[in-house]
């Protein structure tokens, strides 16, 4: 076996693990409701319902920072962020690290399988 088959044959083992491992994780948007529980406490679903945390109710495409009625930090006013799938990932991961003095004193969720179940459940139920 030639070193160009076996460099081959490695990357086509990476990329069928990858694969595999994507597809393991696909979202679960029940399971996401779940971890959801984590937190409704400060977030409602309903539409003009602020609690400690902004109301999630038109979550997708929506400016961070604009809910009419929350007392947002300026570092949330400021961040530019707009929230997508990407976005959520990236905050709801590591909220703190994501924008450097949010209000939002959640530690983020560090699974990723429960991370990707949320932002799962999150696209439907904030519609």
């Amino acid at each position: 076996m030639t070193s160009k088959h076996l460099a081959a044959g490695l990357l086509g083992g990476v990329f069928m693990s990858l694969c595999i491992s994507a597809a393991a994780r696909a979202a679960d948007p029940q399971a996401g409701a779940r971890v959801f529980n984590q937190c409704k406490a400060c977030h409602a679903l309903e539409a003009g319902t602020n609690k400690v945390g902004p109301s999630l109710h038109g979550l997708f495409g929506r400016t961070a920072g604009t809910v009419d009625g929350f007392k947002y930090s300026d570092a949330m006013k400021g961040s530019g962020l707009v929230w997508d799938e990407e976005a959520l990932h990236t905050y709801l991961s590591n909220p703190r690290g994501a924008v450097p003095g949010t209000k939002m004193v959640f530690p983020g969720i560090k699974n990723p399988q429960q991370l990707d179940d949320l932002v799962a459940y999150l696209k439907e139920a904030t519609k």
